[in-house]
């Protein structure tokens, strides 16, 4: 691999552990393999409110690309990127860009439409000046070809890896939940709290793990939410946890619930089955793909149908009411277990990308 090296350019927030996410975790766990395998890695961490930032924010990242040497190969977080095009779109003429798309601007569930619009147009002027732009899953890759009207040689899938970790105990093989996303409209968990309160027995308890403060007030909403439904002793909102806490509700969990509106791949499927943690997800985006099969084509999981609280209320009841359900999908989820991707593949993939745009002709 070339030591040339790459620019990343990532959100201010990527280290900050109150504000754990998906995207900020592939961030850092790439550019740490991109350095374990020999390509330096110089970060430029850009702090602000992307992907709709204040002055300062796009100056500071206008000074920082501005300082990339000339024909440098720069990856840009698409959170940062994305949004400010006329920003990122002059500097393509003289670096090799490449823009990793964790979740496509309009795909996010909450902005008005006319923002929503706005930031569509906005990544799509991005993505066309790009050299080279990452999906993390193929249904995204796809999407976005499509929505974008982009070169389909352009666009690279590099699919998050996966940490194998000791199989979870869970706590009596049914009733401990654990659902894991930033508390915002996109990851539905208003929608799984619908669906509790049709589901009262078998008695059962329900973590939800994830930051409350990108959308406080969506995380006021849920929480009254939980407290009218009569939920309160049932329904925990935890909050951020740290890596080691967070590990510890994981081997607590019987079933990781992903109730999500949008997604695009959905790292908290394949940290559930790093553990053997069978998973009830929406069926949305990437994340049919990211559970897959076992080797005997069992699915170590129950696909509902998004935005709909009856769906996933059916789904629980399937789990609480057969055991021999789930003493198949826990099979299927220690299958899987042993057949995930590491991070390194992902680094390895992101490695390969970068090389060949740095030896494009231009």
């Amino acid at each position: 691999m070339s030591t040339a090296g790459v620019f990343a350019v990532l959100p201010g927030d990527v280290d900050d552990a109150a504000a754990p996410s998906g995207g900020n975790v592939y961030d850092r766990r790439v550019c740490g393999g991109l350095v374990a395998a020999g390509l330096p890695v110089h970060e430029i961490a850009v702090p602000g409110a992307w992907p709709r930032p204040d002055g300062d924010a796009r100056a500071a990242l206008a000074r920082s690309l501005a300082e990339v040497p000339d024909d440098a190969v720069v990856l840009l977080d698409g959170l940062v990127a994305c949004g400010v095009p006329d920003v990122v779109v002059p500097q393509a003429r003289r670096l090799r860009l490449a823009v990793l798309v964790h979740l496509p601007l309009g795909d996010e569930i909450g902005p008005e439409p006319g923002v929503a619009a706005d930031l569509d147009a906005r990544e799509r002027a991005t993505l066309q000046a790009a050299g080279a732009v990452v999906a993390t899953s193929p249904w995204t890759a796809n999407r976005l070809v499509g929505h974008h009207g982009l070169a389909g040689e352009r666009v690279h899938v590099v699919s998050p890896g996966a940490d194998r970790a000791p199989a979870a105990s869970g706590t009596d093989g049914a009733s401990r939940l654990l659902c894991v996303g930033a508390v915002t409209p996109t990851k539905g968990h208003d929608l799984l709290v619908e669906a509790l309160v049709a589901v009262p027995e078998p008695p059962w308890h329900c973590e939800i793990v994830g930051p409350l403060g990108r959308d406080p007030a969506h995380a006021e909403r849920l929480r009254r939410l939980i407290e009218r439904l009569g939920l309160g002793d049932r329904v925990r909102l935890a909050g951020p946890l740290p890596p080691e806490r967070l590990a510890v509700e994981y081997a607590r969990a019987d079933l990781v619930v992903l109730p999500s509106r949008s997604e695009t791949y959905g790292m908290v499927v394949t940290e559930a089955l790093a553990r053997g943690i069978p998973v009830l997800a929406t069926a949305v985006g990437g994340v049919p793909e990211t559970l897959g099969q076992a080797s005997d084509g069992g699915v170590p999981g129950i696909l509902v149908s998004p935005e709909d609280p009856a769906a996933i209320a059916a789904g629980l009841r399937r789990w609480f009411g057969d055991p021999g359900l789930r003493r198949r999908l826990r099979l299927s989820a220690l299958d899987r277990r042993d057949r995930l991707e590491p991070w390194q593949e992902t680094a390895r993939g992101m490695g390969a990308v970068l090389e060949r745009l740095r030896g494009e002709t231009r």
